[in-house]
C-alpha cells in the first residue's frame, strides 16, 4: 500500500505497539504485521497482515488502536483492515539467520522452527532480569556489562549476557568469539564463554555490515533474542542496552519484567546530566535502579602507581546520593581493562587479581547482593 501521507512508519507502529492484549499482554503489532497505510483528507487506513485463525481474535484490539490512530497529526478518522493475503513477519528480523523463514501464523520465523504460543511466558527459567544503561555513550556500558556479567559468574551464578546494542553490537569481540551460535530446532542455542550463556547480533552478522534498521526493527529483534533463544536457566540475566532511552529501552521494559537497572556514567557533569535522564526513565517505568556505576573514576598510572582524576572523581556517588539511589562503585581507566576488551579476554576473567578486575568484582558481588530477595524468592 502507498505511503501518502506525512506519517511515517514509525509513527503508526508505535501506536499499534501501545495496544495490547490484556491477557497477553502482546501488543497488535507484535501478533500482525503492518502491511501500509494510507492517509488522505484526513483519513487513515491502516493494512494489518494476520493468519485467518487470528483475524477474529485481533478484531477487538483494532477498534481500541482506532482512537489511538486518530490522535496523530492529520488524521481525522482511521480504520484498520486485517488482510490474509500472506503470512504476518515481525519487524526486524536478524539478517543472515542461519535457517530460512517459515510460513505460518506466528510471524517471521529467522531461525525456522514454530512460533510459541501468543500467550507463553517470556523467559520463565529466568529468575532476574537486569538492564545495564547509560545516556550517552562512550562512558564504558559494554565493558562494564561483560565484566559485571562474568563477576556475577564467579559470585556463583548461572549468568546470561544479551546484546541489545543492535545498532553497535560489540560484545561478541569483548567476549572474542568468532563462531556463529548454532539452531536447533528453530532455537538459538547462545554461546558459551568465560562461565556466561551469550547472545549478540554481532554474531549474526559480518561485523563490517552497518545495522540502518529503524525502531520497529530495533524492537523486533530485541523481541527475538528474548523469545527465540534457548537461555536456558539463569540466575541473571544481564542486558546491555544500547545508550539513551528510547524504543529499545522501552521495548525491553514492556516484554518482561526486568528486577532492576544499571547506570553507568563517567564522573564529569556534562555525563551525569545524561545519567539522570536514565534513572528517571526507569523509575517512571517502575524499574527498580540498582545502582550508578562510576566508570573511568580516576587513571592509574602504570609505572608509579599515581592517581590522575582525569574527568573528575566522586561526581556519580555525590549524583547518586542527591537521586537517593545505590552507588555499586567505582572503576578506575586503566590500559589493562581496554587492552583485554579489544583482546577478546575481559579483565575480570583473565586478570582477576588486577585492581581493574577487582573493581568490577566488588561492584558485582553489590548487585548480586541487590538482587538477593529476587534470586530467592525466584528460587
Amino acid at each position: 500500500m502507498v505511503h501518502s501521507s506525512p506519517l511515517n512508519h514509525d509513527d503508526v507502529a508505535r501506536v499499534l505497539d501501545s495496544v495490547r492484549d490484556a491477557q497477553t499482554g502482546h501488543s497488535l503489532l507484535a501478533l500482525s504485521k503492518l502491511d501500509g497505510f494510507r492517509l488522505e483528507e484526513g483519513r487513515l487506513s491502516v493494512a494489518l497482515a494476520v493468519s485467518k485463525e487470528q483475524a477474529a481474535t485481533l478484531a477487538p484490539l483494532c477498534n481500541e488502536a482506532k482512537p489511538a490512530l486518530e490522535k496523530l497529526p492529520g488524521v481525522q478518522t482511521a480504520t484498520v483492515i486485517l488482510t490474509a493475503h500472506r503470512a504476518p513477519s515481525a519487524p526486524g528480523a536478524a539478517p543472515s539467520a542461519p535457517a530460512r523463514p517459515k510460513a505460518g501464523g506466528g510471524g517471521h520465523r529467522p531461525f525456522g522452527g514454530p512460533a510459541p504460543a501468543p500467550d507463553a511466558p517470556v523467559l520463565p527459567n529466568v529468575k532476574a532480569i537486569i538492564a545495564v544503561a547509560s545516556g550517552k555513550g562512550g562512558v564504558g556500558k559494554s565493558t562494564t556489562s561483560t565484566n559485571l556479567a562474568i563477576g556475577l559468574a564467579q559470585e556463583g551464578l548461572r549468568v546470561g549476557l544479551m546484546d541489545a546494542d543492535i545498532h553497535g553490537p560489540s560484545l561478541h569481540r569483548m567476549l572474542g568469539t568468532e563462531a556463529k551460535p548454532e539452531v536447533r530446532e528453530g532455537r538459538l542455542q547462545p554461546m558459551q564463554v568465560w562461565g556466561l550463556s551469550a547472545v549478540s547480533i554481532g554474531m549474526l552478522v559480518d561485523e563490517k555490515q552497518a545495522m540502518i534498521w529503524r525502531g520497529p526493527m530495533v524492537m523486533g529483534a530485541i523481541n527475538q533474542f528474548l523469545t527465540d533463544v534457548d537461555w536456558g536457566p539463569l540466575d541473571v540475566l544481564v542486558v546491555d542496552m544500547p545508550p539513551g532511552t528510547g524504543d529499545a529501552q522501552l521495548s525491553l521494559m514492556q516484554k518482561v519484567p526486568l528486577a532492576g537497572a544499571v547506570i553507568v556514567s563517567t564522573p564529569q557533569d556534562i555525563a551525569l546530566i545524561d545519567a539522570r535522564r536514565g534513572v528517571s526513565m526507569f523509575e517512571k517505568m517502575k524499574v527498580p535502579v540498582l545502582g550508578l556505576i562510576e566508570n573511568m573514576s580516576y587513571f592509574c598510572c602504570p609505572n608509579c602507581g599515581h592517581h590522575t582524576e582525569l574527568f573528575g572523581h566522586g561526581g556519580a556517588k555525590k549524583e547518586a546520593e542527591t537521586m537517593g539511589v545505590p552507588f555499586l562503585g567505582e572503576v578506575p581507566l586503566l590500559a589493562d581493562i581496554r587492552s583485554t576488551g579489544d583482546a577478546g579476554t575481559p579483565i575480570v576473567a583473565s586478570a582477576p587479581e588486577s585492581e581493574g578486575a577487582k573493581a568490577f568484582r566488588r561492584i558485582a558481588q553489590a548487585t548480586a547482593a541487590a538482587l538477593k530477595d529476587k534470586l530467592t524468592t525466584a528460587g
